[in-house]
């Protein structure tokens, strides 16, 4: 008979399994990569002599914001209909041209957008007619980006500067409004949250270099170099990996984020980078461009997918946040003899 310890019953029961992993996580090789030469541009046209300037997702993904023309702003239900009659439109009382659109990361009927020439940026909520609350600024806004908790949003000028303002009550404020920061302006062209909000990323259209701020103290965590002749575009993966950048050089840079290096470079582009844009699981990004069309590369090896043909060159493109579909505006070109120019928007993916 052995000596041994008879093994107690839980040390000769099995552990159970662990849960399979998520599909955020899944390799991409366990995973069925969508076709995305099956499907077409779903382009819809505006008779406009301005351009259609940016588009942008709720939170929820049920709803298409877009601003460029008219002087408002217009949300579609695209699994309803894209149809120009379909579009809920909502002033904010703008003498000119609607220029960018953020939406609330927290709530999907909350957003904002800016005017460069009226100098302001007003703020929504779907469930009311008028606008909640209108900020005059001394600055030409140019971009706006939400922190991951909704209470603050920055915003870039045209001048290259870097402004803020946070949403809380001040003095005997019975509510919570959005109020300017009095903090000195920060040279950028660009600026994004990262996930946990206590970080900032910031190009700037004539230098080479990102810089990482740590936030609120905005003090420089890391800078590294990108771009010959100025960064104009970043995107931030949503899984934490990698850092996208774009610049004049046509070139599109994959940084890891853990050791701070660049992992692959992506030449695929023929023209300057306009704009970037990750896929909900982070596997595909989307390449806006100064040429005709939108790339779509795979991140984890930087290949080329494919190519989407555009009406126009596109100032933005924005993935769904939960679907392989992506949307992307501009206007068309000037023929001699042709047409007159329009403003177009695009969906491209499977049908919603």
């Amino acid at each position: 008979m052995s000596n041994q310890p008879t093994a107690s019953k839980e040390e000769d029961e099995i552990a159970p399994p662990q849960r399979p992993p998520s599909p955020l996580h899944t390799p991409p090789s366990l995973r069925e990569a969508p076709t995305f030469s099956a499907f077409r541009p779903r382009d819809i046209r505006i008779q406009s002599p301005q351009s259609m300037n940016h588009v942008a997702w709720s939170c929820d993904g049920k709803r298409l914001g877009a601003v460029g023309i008219d002087k408002a702003v217009r949300l579609w239900n695209p699994e309803k209909s894209m149809e120009l009659r379909a579009a809920t439109m909502f002033s904010g009382g703008y003498q000119d041209e609607v220029d960018y659109i953020a939406w609330n990361p927290t709530h999907p009927d909350l957003f904002c957008a800016s005017g460069q020439k009226d100098r302001k940026i007003v703020f929504f909520d779907t469930r009311q007619s008028r606008s909640v609350q209108s900020l005059q600024l001394r600055a030409f806004p140019v971009q706006l980006n939400y922190s991951p908790d909704g209470k603050t949003v920055l915003y870039t000028t045209s001048g290259k500067q870097l402004y803020g303002m946070t949403c809380s009550k001040q003095g005997e404020e019975t509510k919570e409004q959005w109020h300017l920061w009095d903090k000195d302006p920060i040279p950028a062209s660009t600026v994004t949250f990262n996930h946990a909000g206590d970080g900032l990323i910031l190009t700037h259209q004539s230098e080479a270099t990102i810089r990482i701020l740590d936030y609120p103290s905005l003090s420089i965590v890391h800078a590294t170099p990108a771009h010959v002749g100025g960064c104009v575009a970043a995107a931030l993966d949503p899984r934490g990996r990698y850092l996208a950048s774009g610049g004049h050089d046509s070139i599109v840079n994959l940084f890891d984020l853990s050791e701070w290096i660049c992992t692959r470079t992506i030449t695929a582009c023929d023209n300057a980078i306009n704009a970037l844009s990750f896929s909900h699981d982070g596997e595909f990004l989307a390449i806006a461009n100064a040429g005709s069309y939108i790339d779509i590369c795979a991140t984890e090896t930087g290949i080329p997918l494919h190519r989407v043909p555009a009406l126009g060159s596109s100032p933005t493109v924005a993935w769904h946040p939960s679907k392989y579909v992506i949307a992307y505006c501009g206007q068309t070109k000037i023929r001699e003899g042709g047409p007159p120019p329009s403003a177009w928007i695009s969906l491209f993916g499977p049908g919603m």
